[in-house]
């Protein structure tokens, strides 16, 4: 991207080392950063420099960051602003929300937040379909998805081939909404981009949106965009979660925390693809295909009416679930030899050899945070590693859960556990699934899911 299309961003917070850091993570991306550290010097480089986003702390030297907010707000109404805050309240969230500010993220946060509230940002999503239109068709999006299958999806697990293949049925039908379910760490959000990116669908838009990070207060304005004046701090028309989507995927990750108060508008939207803006009474007709997913157990979200079974429905038309790296654990060795070869090359190491004794012993640890942990495991350990070889000394685990998972019996496992009940349930039913599911207390829809989850298909000689 040329200098004249990086996104101008101006850094506004009283402390230097947090503005030359954050100018420093910018630093050979597709922005260009400038820094501030009284609200006097950010007037000056707002005055000299056509500025595209301020990221802004509430409290300043001298000055409220909010005041700052409304006066940038009038003088450059097309200045999007990120409020930044270690000591923010639920009240200057709002106040400032309503005076224009795009996005509030609390300190301390990580880069990656701001990163992705800034690829959330108007600006960027225009600068993004005009970088689109330069590239040769389909060369940036081949390059993601071989990276991402490269990078994330790695395994030789029968279960994961399944997934996989799953993930291709998917992409094959492109209307199709999908649930992915599975454990924290599991590469679900993998999974979601994989389908994207090997559909038709992979020249639009992938808009990922954490489901439970969006206060109440701005629900319908952040999925439906609102227009301008519809409300104080409406500066702008804006486009919505649904629109930016148009064409491509809308990633609704933890859905099930998704609060009941919208369930009702986003099953609408799905339903009809159309959408009508805060404040507007235009319909627009938007064309998106919903990924969802979550670590809970949804079908007792339903029974416990926190959420819509015929939102579920809706959004369950295909059903992928990964399985935990527990049940997997082949997958372990192939995942921790290419985290150390990752590693390798971005640290800039000679070639890392892994002990023997470090397979066996982590074939035994329950990772309870999946993929995400191993990966954290190899990148500390490569960081702190003093040799060429790596041993279990550089994988400290919890010994008792090693050992828990080895005097781990099918009686303390809860997946065992569920689907003897279900067999048992409708064994005692004479196989009526309506009967089954009353004796275990679900809904029959979500009988049906499990016994499909599971591959529970008996019959009536079955013992």
């Amino acid at each position: 991207m040329a200098i004249r299309d990086k996104i101008r961003i101006l850094i506004l917070d009283d402390e230097k080392q947090f503005t030359e850091e954050l100018s420093g993570f910018f630093l050979g991306s597709d922005y260009e950063s400038y820094e501030a550290n009284t609200a006097e010097e950010g007037r000056k480089i707002l005055n000299d420099n056509k500025i595209d986003l301020l990221i802004l702390d509430v409290r300043l030297p001298n000055a409220n960051g909010l005041d700052i907010l409304e006066e940038v707000k009038i003088q450059y109404p097309a200045i999007e602003v990120i409020i930044i805050s270690a000591h923010g309240d639920m009240d200057t969230v709002i106040k400032a929300i309503r005076l224009g500010a795009f996005d509030y993220l609390r300190k301390p946060f990580r880069y990656i937040d701001i990163q992705i509230a800034i690829e959330r940002t108007q600006k960027y999503l225009q600068l993004h379909r005009k970088l689109k239109q330069m590239e040769e068709r389909n060369s940036l999006i081949s390059k993601t998805l071989e990276e991402k299958i490269d990078r994330q999806f790695i395994g030789i697990s029968s279960q994961l081939l399944e997934v996989f293949e799953q993930a291709v049925t998917a992409a094959n039908y492109p209307d199709a909404n999908v649930l992915i379910t599975g454990e924290s760490g599991t590469g679900k959000e993998n999974i979601a981009r994989i389908i994207h990116y090997s559909s038709r669908r992979k020249d639009h838009f992938f808009c990922a949106v954490n489901s439970s990070a969006i206060t109440e207060s701005l629900l319908e304005s952040e999925f439906f965009g609102h227009k301008k004046g519809s409300f104080t701090g409406a500066f702008t028309d804006r486009m919505g979660f649904f629109e930016v989507s148009n064409g491509g995927t809308l990633f609704l990750d933890e859905i099930a925390d998704m609060p009941i108060s919208l369930q009702a508008k986003i099953l609408r939207a799905t339903e009809e693809k159309v959408i009508t803006r805060v404040g507007d009474t235009n319909h627009i007709y938007t064309d998106f295909r919903i990924i969802s997913a979550t670590n809970h157990d949804i079908d007792r979200s339903v029974e416990k009416k926190k959420f819509r079974l015929d939102l579920l429905h809706r959004l369950n038309t295909l059903h992928i679930h990964i399985p935990a790296l527990r049940e997997r654990p082949e997958d372990i060795k192939p995942l921790l030899l290419h985290f150390v070869d990752f590693y390798s090359a971005k640290f800039n190491k000679p070639r890392i050899n892994v002990s023997q004794g470090v397979f066996n012993e982590l074939q035994k640890y329950d990772f309870p945070g999946n993929v995400r942990e191993l990966r954290n495991m190899v990148e500390r350990a490569m960081i702190l590693c003093r040799t060429n070889v790596l041993g279990m000394n550089d994988f400290p685990v919890n010994k008792h859960e090693v050992s828990a998972k080895e005097d781990n019996t099918e009686s303390v496992n809860l997946k065992i556990i569920e689907i003897r009940a279900i067999r048992q349930a409708l064994q005692s039913a004479k196989f009526n699934q309506q009967i089954a599911a009353d004796a275990l207390g679900i809904h029959r829809d979500a009988l049906s899911r499990k016994m499909k989850k599971y591959k529970i298909t008996l019959k009536k000689n079955e013992e």
